[in-house]
């Protein structure tokens, strides 16, 4: 049987939601309520500060954050004008990507490839559960 180590409980509040680790596991990303409004934060697990985030405040409310394996990219389900989107940022560079869903289709979910060049998003459409894969090789340098 393995000896599993558990990491302090003091290092993280109540209220947390959809947990996702970089995959060096130097930093998490999760929901967090503020103002009574799903927000997402990025902490870095060595010093359990959290990390800024220059632009994905202003779209909100969050859900469903993944990060790149240095989490240098923060794709996260956001808010606007009562639709949501997915939105991707580079936390070295600042620049923001957005990735608009057009039709009826709703997306649920996403999850971003450890060197983030790809994008998949679980959708709702009609009833029924889709994915859609999105390629940013040509639009992001990998992580």
């Amino acid at each position: 049987m393995n000896n599993v180590q558990r990491i302090s409980r003091n290092t993280f509040s109540l209220n947390q939601e959809d947990p996702s680790l970089s995959g060096n596991g130097q930093n998490l990303a999760f929901i967090v309520s503020r103002n009574g409004r799903p927000t997402v934060e990025l902490k870095d697990l060595r010093t359990g500060k959290t990390l800024p985030l220059r632009y994905l405040s202003r779209y909100q409310p969050h859900s469903s954050p993944s990060v790149s394996w240095n989490a240098r990219y923060l794709a996260v389900l956001a808010q606007r004008r009562q639709r949501p989107f997915a939105i991707l940022e580079d936390r070295i560079t600042g620049r923001i990507h957005h990735f608009s869903i057009p039709g009826e289709r709703l997306p649920v979910r996403l999850s971003l490839a450890p060197d983030a060049t790809q994008l998949i998003v679980q959708l709702a459409d009609k009833g029924k559960w889709k994915i859609e894969l999105f390629d940013l090789s040509q639009i992001i340098e990998p992580d």
